[in-house]
């Protein structure tokens, strides 16, 4: 078994944070993680990419070689786009629906939308709204990984339970919260 992830987004999403909770609860469950980043200029807005790859076995790099991505997760459409080119065919794209107008020339959202929805396994996420209704409009992050869970080889209960873990290691007030949203995203909230 193995699962190579690309997760995607702009600089201030959380996406690092995705790949670090989902290769813990991995690693938890006795898988094989590599994992690398690219932070570009991510504290202007800009683009960050991570690899992360999930076996039973050995891995041999870190880097998810293009068309051969099994899910891409992504914090904003336009960036889930960007990376396309990684995923395989029976590959399955899961992205927040919210954009970051970060560029002039940022098509309409209508359209990138139609592009996500011309995919053969995709999901287009409310994240936003989801985050919200958790109690926590900064959990979007976790909504999207509730959202991408069905996607990877990783118990949900795992997951919760280290997004829980990690969170009230930083902050206990927000454990609940961040647990809930990851709910919200899986539909179970």
């Amino acid at each position: 078994m193995k699962c190579d992830c690309i997760l995607a987004g702009v600089g201030g999403q959380g996406v690092l944070s995705i790949a670090a909770i989902i290769a813990r609860a991995a690693a938890a469950e006795g898988l094989a993680v590599r994992q690398s980043e690219v932070h570009g200029m991510a504290q202007r807005g800009g683009a960050v990419l991570a690899h992360l790859r999930l076996a039973d076995g050995n891995i041999a790099g870190d880097l998810v070689p293009k068309g051969r991505a099994d899910l891409i997760i992504s914090m904003e459409p336009l960036e889930s786009l960007r990376y396309l080119s990684w995923l395989s065919p029976g590959g399955a794209l899961v992205t927040a629906a919210e954009p970051v107008v970060n560029i002039p020339d940022y098509p309409e959202l209508a359209e990138v939308h139609a592009a996500v929805k011309n995919l053969p396994r995709h999901s287009l996420v409310d994240a936003a709204a989801l985050a919200k209704e958790a109690g926590l409009a900064r959990a979007v992050n976790m909504v999207m990984v509730g959202a991408a869970s069905p996607y990877l080889p990783v118990k949900a209960e795992v997951l919760e339970k280290t997004i829980e873990a990690v969170f009230a290691a930083k902050d206990p007030s927000m454990a609940g919260l961040n647990r809930l949203a990851f709910r919200k995203g899986r539909g179970d909230g």
